[in-house]
């Protein structure tokens, strides 16, 4: 018996600008190779979407760097696969918003977005070749709001060159403002193929990134955002579910140039090489059965990520395994604790450091 995935995963890999950062399979936007790449994501739509989706997530990239004309393209041949979508969400830049795109968007059910904000400093965005101001932030949720979006989530930067305390602080009180469902939390990684990395740029030293993610941390939970996840705060009940599918460790479709899926023991994902994805749908730049004890430990890890931790009951199910003798030493850290049948972690901070007692 075929099992239902719930969870659909869709990278536009174009984006209007290249921010200096960023490592994800991407390029300049250009019309004439994204209609060729529509036409490439629909039989790739036809030949592997077979179920109603729970969660659709459109991210990229920049999906908004597609014309009004191509994301209604998009859409469409999504729109099948959608009648009985709970959350349904699409990235979108500030620079390449409009009204339109919205009203696209509207038409289509979207029903959450999840806007690159990055920081609120227009010297630093400029930095890390950004295009949008603050101000076009704050236009863009305006009118989303106007257009009945109540679902909004943002990113922020932290680590960032020539980011210190102040300037964080400012960050952190204009993003308050926005009232915003759902914030993202991201440290500068230096990627080795991004412009910054070719340029020998560094992110701040260790000890600045670990207060900044401690006032961060401090700021958004007092102003009522429950810190689900390492890197994710909401309000109640606005948790991404989508991700959470992630860190719940179920089955999820990838679709498109650099996408991954996890499907039962297997894990893959395409090709990042446009000329490889035109080529064979079945080109795959990973492709990885994994063992038993690969899944368990994956399993634990990601669920560990949230406070809501794992289930332990359930792993035994799923696995034929006893977690708490299994991991007997991971059980033991003083950051762990059984509540209601669920394992935890007390302090997400040091979770890294946690799961180095779960290896065995």
């Amino acid at each position: 018996m075929t099992t239902r995935i719930k969870h659909l995963y869709l990278h536009v890999p174009f984006c209007r600008s290249i921010c200096y950062y960023c490592d994800f399979a991407h390029r300049v936007f250009d019309r004439k190779l994204a209609d060729r790449w529509l036409g490439r994501v629909e039989e790739e739509i036809s030949r592997e979407c077979h179920d109603d989706y729970e969660t659709i997530y459109i991210g990229g990239g920049t999906p908004t760097a597609l014309s009004s004309v191509q994301s209604d393209t998009l859409l469409n041949m999504l729109d099948p696969f959608s009648s009985n979508v709970i959350e349904y969400t699409i990235e979108v830049n500030p620079e390449s918003l409009d009204e339109e795109k919205i009203g696209i968007y509207k038409k289509h059910h979207i029903n959450r977005i999840s806007m690159g904000i990055q920081s609120s400093d227009d010297e630093i965005l400029r930095s890390l070749n950004r295009k949008h101001t603050f101000q076009d932030v704050k236009d863009k949720i305006a009118m989303l709001r106007d257009n009945g979006f109540e679902n909004i989530s943002g990113d922020l930067m932290y680590s960032l060159p020539g980011q210190d305390l102040e300037i964080l602080d400012k960050t952190i009180d204009d993003i308050l403002s926005l009232d915003l469902e759902h914030i993202s939390l991201y440290s500068l990684t230096i990627e080795e193929n991004s412009v910054f990395g070719k340029k020998g740029v560094k992110a701040l030293d260790e000890d600045t990134e670990a207060e900044m993610y401690e006032r961060i941390e401090k700021r958004l939970t007092a102003a009522g955002y429950i810190h689900y996840e390492v890197s994710n705060y909401a309000k109640k009940g606005r948790e991404s579910k989508h991700n959470l599918s992630y860190w719940n460790y179920e089955d999820f479709l990838g679709i498109s140039i650099g996408a991954a899926s996890k499907i039962g023991d297997r894990r893959y994902t395409n090709t990042r090489s446009f000329e490889r994805y035109f080529k064979d749908l079945d080109d795959k730049d990973e492709d990885l059965v994994l063992s038993k004890d690969d899944r368990e430990f994956e399993h634990l890890m990601m669920s560990l990520r949230t406070i809501y931790g794992l289930d332990i009951g359930e792993f035994n199910r799923i696995y034929g395994e006893d977690l708490l003798k299994k991991y007997e030493k991971g059980v033991r850290n003083p950051a762990i604790r059984i509540e209601n049948g669920r394992l935890i972690c007390k302090d997400l901070e040091i979770l890294n450091h946690v799961l180095l007692d779960f290896m065995l």
